[in-house]
């Protein structure tokens, strides 16, 4: 497990910019072994508890990647010329799966995660299905440690489904309308990620779904909430959260949240269920027109200090590359 992530840290915290695989890679691309991931995916040992690499070349890559359970952990490079600016990836998975195909969340995603220790790099995941139905992008969905590093996520509804296990998000791009974070039984730590929120008359940047307390915990740290690039949403249009389990946590802090937040922050799930009773919603030391604290939501507090990493994912240092962690 950890003789792979040195290499990832070697990588990403030099100078280099990842656009030639580590030595023992899988490849795919135009210069790789796999013309898609999902044929190197098949082709990693799925017993062997040693650690395996996929290395992508620049590409647009129309398929749905489902990586199984592995005995080892497994780390993935998307080709770019800056390691640590998602704007510079050159790899985008796409596919268009919806619950309207008769799928779960989890079958609906472009790319679907099913074991732990697993690592990526400078990839791009879209589901392109649009409105209309949940149609995820990336399916986080094993127990285990999960880190995604300068990756973009994009969708409508429901683009990151964070569910199980232990997760890092870190100098990410996150984009999409309604309830696109979500997930049940996963801590998640979203680390200067950049959210950008779609045209829509209402949305929902969190949708944290635990069923009981200290289920699943999300917390976006210096990060920054803003309308997605080309679009124009409304001041006030967008809540950021609303519980999809009785006992959602969520935490806001050191972010910048622009006006598309609503004065109130937080919405009840819907009028009839409003599911608030329970719920853990918090704020601090946030900046912008959509940071204001006069207005929020009764079921919701302002935070006397910053929550700590360590007290969200307390092993985080033996396997999360700090090169993204400030």
């Amino acid at each position: 497990m950890y003789k792979l992530f040195t290499i990832a840290s070697a990588l990403v915290g030099s100078a280099l910019a990842l656009t030639s695989p580590p030595s023992g890679a899988l490849t795919v691309g135009s210069s790789g072994k796999y013309s898609t991931i999902q044929e190197a995916v098949d082709a990693l040992d799925t017993s062997s508890s040693s650690d395996q690499t996929i290395f992508i070349y620049s590409g647009d890559y129309k398929e749905q990647v489902i990586v199984p359970e592995l005995s080892g952990s497994l780390t993935v490079y998307g080709y770019s010329d800056s390691e640590t600016d998602y704007s510079s990836n050159a790899v985008t998975i796409t596919a268009a799966k919806s619950q309207d195909d008769g799928l779960d969340n989890d079958g609906t995603a472009t790319l679907a995660v099913h074991t732990g220790n697993f690592f990526m790099y400078n990839v791009n995941v879209a589901n392109t299905h649009g409105e209309g139905s949940q149609a995820v992008a990336l399916s986080a969905y094993a127990e285990g440690n999960m880190g995604f590093y300068a990756c973009q996520f994009t969708g409508y509804q429901d683009t990151l489904l964070a569910q199980e296990g232990n997760q890092i998000y870190a100098k990410s791009y996150i984009e999409g309308a309604t309830d696109f974070i979500f997930g049940q039984l996963a801590t998640a730590w979203f680390e200067d990620c950049t959210i950008g929120v779609l045209a829509a008359s209402k949305g929902y940047v969190t949708a944290n779904g635990a069923k009981s307390s200290g289920a699943s915990y999300y917390v976006i740290n210096k990060s920054k909430v803003q309308a997605a690039s080309g679009q124009s949403v409304s001041s006030g249009a967008y809540y950021l959260g609303r519980p999809w389990g009785e006992y959602a946590q969520v935490v806001f802090q050191n972010s910048e949240l622009s006006d598309v937040i609503n004065a109130a922050g937080w919405s009840v799930w819907n009028t009839d269920e409003p599911r608030t009773s329970g719920v853990s919603f918090g704020e601090y030391g946030n900046t912008g027109d959509g940071a204001s604290t006069s207005s929020r939501a009764s079921f919701s507090k302002q935070l006397s200090a910053a929550v700590s990493i360590s007290d969200v994912i307390s092993d985080y240092s033996s396997w999360a590359d700090k090169t993204f962690i400030s």
